[in-house]
């Protein structure tokens, strides 16, 4: 069996945010006019959150929250992008490289295909790799669940990591 193949990690990360009134949310680092907004102790960006966890999860490192407490109000209002990017900043510090990521954002509202390249654009950007790496499609819930109610937004992420050879 080849030695890189060993060296593959996937990571799965899964965020849930609930709406409240408002006219934009945050989601993939763009604002995008919507009849509601996210909340959250950070910027409430959703899909961030996932793909910040997926990274994690493939790394072994914990989640989210284990790095950014809600607990601590440092984290107030902060820009999901950063928290990505110092999570990435820290684990490419460390040897990994990443492959791809692919998400499955859950909305019933507002329509999103206009917003998936901007979105795949600033993820890479902040993932610093070719936008041919990311991936994010749109689904709704046929009206089901909390989703289908517009009670908040789910995202579904997952992440294929190369790990250092040293590990």
């Amino acid at each position: 069996m080849s030695k890189d193949i060993l060296r593959l990690r996937i990571g799965h990360g899964f965020d849930v945010h609930g709406a409240a009134d408002g006219d934009s949310l945050r989601l993939g680092g763009i604002d995008i006019e919507s009849p509601y907004t996210l909340v959250g102790h950070s910027d409430a960006d959703v899909l961030l959150h996932a793909v910040t966890d997926a990274l994690l999860g493939a790394a072994c490192g914990g989640d989210i929250g284990s790095w950014f407490p809600d607990s601590d109000e440092q984290w107030k209002g902060a820009d999901s992008g950063e928290l990505l990017g110092h999570v990435w900043s820290s684990l490419r510090g460390d040897g990994w490289q990443l492959l791809n990521v692919d998400s499955v954002v859950m909305a019933q509202r507002p329509k999103l295909r206009p917003h998936i390249d901007s979105m795949r654009s600033r993820v890479s950007g902040l993932l610093s790799v070719d936008p041919e790496r990311v991936s994010i499609k749109a689904t709704t819930t046929e009206r089901l669940g909390f989703v289908g109610r517009e009670e908040g937004i789910a995202v579904s992420t997952t992440a294929l990591l190369l790990a250092p050879e040293d590990l």
